[in-house]
């Protein structure tokens, strides 16, 4: 018998094996006793929920993809966890963060000058009684007591700050780097501050509203990426870095890069379905991808490439034809001159820049000067790159899984082996990416892209952090490269053949998917159980 006959056999004897077709079986028709009666009336009652429940389940799922489900499940479970767990401003720059979100929440759109007496600073007015919970955290934070004593020094002492109102008078706070953000990625935790105005919340409220805010805007633009590939196995490989610990982290806190993270995966989401795949975009799907091509630009600079790939798209799979067909480019150059409008708003800001770092060091961060070595002398720059790669490399990949927040708690080894076991059957599983959708020469341009965001994230750091002369680039985080992730890996998909099969050649639909759940949810568990256990004891 020949393989596909063999296939066609065990198909049949599946069919005709299935609850739903096997013949049924011969039923006593004598009536059962009063007792037995109401003991199988019962058991069918309480049968029927279940089922119930199972068969909404699976209309669920094939809905909106597995993937999205079981995305949606997690992120709100773990980000709300982390919203709860991380004490006040605890999140990555979450002081800095939340100021600059607040200014903007009250209109204030553009980088303010404010008097410090140590050199140049921007930032803005916050209610008193908040920056005395900024101001405890911070104290907190950086004053940790060795192991095995918690970091949070006295957990009565935020229940107190928390609890109190919020006041009428103002204090400036100095937010510097955040004031180089466009107000795009602050508009969800800016309508959180808002809404914990209006419904009169004290402090801890109006700082966990707009975490959650910030959760939901993650949970509504990934959920939306996710669900445009739900025909695709390539979801689970988008749905792997949406899970990443540090990204759910981050979604769970203030912080422009919830929305980054959220508008550079759903981008790279639709990218890979029209571009590697070569489907044909829905109009909702269209609309989110033009207007995402403006937004995140202006998110953070370091991605502005990766908006910009839209240009690679055929016009016919946007459905576009005619005159239509040059709407992509049109909303690409808009993009394009969004982003530099902005940067030669935020341009002062780096100025300002070198407060972040100790106080010896407060004036040596000239962007200037640094690029004019870059130019004039760009060996050395590579030299300093290489220098950086070969002593900070391992902190990068571990970064890229989660350093959570100022904690700076590194995810346990069992967390990163879950997430890689995850991103291998992932990629394992993942479509075959057609040459014909994804030529050779758009896959080398997507490539280098690629390259050079990555390039992006190291010169911006090297010259906005890195003070002159110093022997790496600092401030570089494995965090940063998890918005590139997927379209990198579409990269690696389109030239790289191999895939996981089964027995028969075929590739499984359950099983995979099935682990790829399983241990990005023993990843998360991991790293919150750990935090959990570092910060509160």
């Amino acid at each position: 018998m020949t393989p596909s006959a063999d296939r066609a056999a065990a198909q049949t004897e599946v069919r005709t094996t299935s609850p739903d077709t096997a013949p049924l079986p011969t039923v006593d028709t004598a009536p059962l006793p009063a007792a037995e009666l109401d003991a199988a009336g019962t058991a069918d009652a309480n049968q029927q929920p279940e089922g119930a429940l199972r068969r909404f389940a699976q209309r669920v799922t094939t809905r909106f993809g597995a993937a999205t489900v079981a995305f949606t499940v997690l992120v709100a479970i773990f980000g709300g966890l982390f919203s709860v767990l991380t004490p006040p401003f605890w999140g990555h720059d979450e002081i800095t963060q939340f100021g600059r979100a607040y200014q903007v929440a009250h209109g204030g759109f553009g980088p303010q000058r404010i008097h410090d007496d140590r050199g140049v600073a921007y930032g803005g007015d916050v209610p008193s009684s908040i920056t005395a919970l900024m101001g405890y955290a911070l104290k907190d934070y950086t004053t940790n007591p060795d192991e095995p004593d918690p970091m949070v020094g006295n957990p009565g002492g935020y229940e107190r700050l928390a609890s109190a109102d919020v006041s009428d008078a103002t204090e400036p706070v100095w937010f510097t780097n955040t004031a180089a953000y466009s107000p795009v990625p602050y508009v969800p935790a800016a309508i959180g501050i808002r809404l914990s105005e209006l419904f009169g919340l004290d402090v801890g409220g109006l700082v966990l509203l707009t975490r959650l805010a910030g959760l939901l805007a993650y949970l509504t633009v990934v959920g939306f990426g996710l669900f445009a590939l739900r025909a695709h196995r390539v979801q689970w490989l988008a749905f792997t870095i949406a899970v990443l610990p540090i990204a759910v982290f981050q979604a769970g806190t203030v912080t422009a890069d919830t929305m980054t993270n959220a508008l550079a995966i759903m981008v790279s989401a639709l990218l890979v379905k029209a571009l590697f795949r070569g489907e044909r975009l829905g109009r909702v799907e269209v609309g989110a991808l033009l207007a995402a091509t403006i937004l995140l630009p202006v998110s953070k600079p370091t991605y502005v490439l990766l908006a910009l790939l839209i240009v690679l798209v055929p016009a016919d799979r946007f459905g576009f034809t005619g005159p239509r067909r040059w709407i992509p480019l049109g909303f690409a150059a808009v993009g394009a001159l969004v982003f530099a409008l902005w940067m030669k708003i935020a341009a002062p800001t780096g100025d300002g820049m070198g407060l972040m770092r100790p106080s010896h060091q407060w004036h040596s961060v000239r962007p200037g000067d640094q690029l004019s070595g870059i130019l004039g002398n760009p060996l050395e720059f590579v030299h300093v790159f290489g220098e950086s790669i070969a002593l900070r490399d391992q902190r990068w990949f571990s970064q890229f899984f989660g350093e959570l927040g100022f904690a700076y708690i590194d995810v346990p080894a069992v967390s990163m082996l879950a997430c890689l076991l995850a991103l291998a059957v992932s990629l394992g599983i993942a479509d075959r990416m057609n040459a014909a959708t994804a030529d050779f020469r758009r896959t080398l341009i997507v490539a280098l892209t690629v390259a050079a965001s990555v390039a992006m994230i190291y010169v911006t750091l090297y010259m906005s952090f890195t003070p002159v002369g110093y022997y790496i680039i600092d401030g570089v985080q494995g965090r940063y490269f998890v918005p590139l992730a997927i379209i990198a890996l579409a990269v690696v998909l389109r030239w790289m053949p191999l895939r996981l099969t089964d027995v028969a050649g075929r590739t499984p639909k359950t099983g995979p998917a099935v682990t790829v759940i399983v241990a990005s949810t023993v990843a998360l568990i991991a790293a919150a159980a750990k935090y959990y256990t570092i910060v509160w004891g």
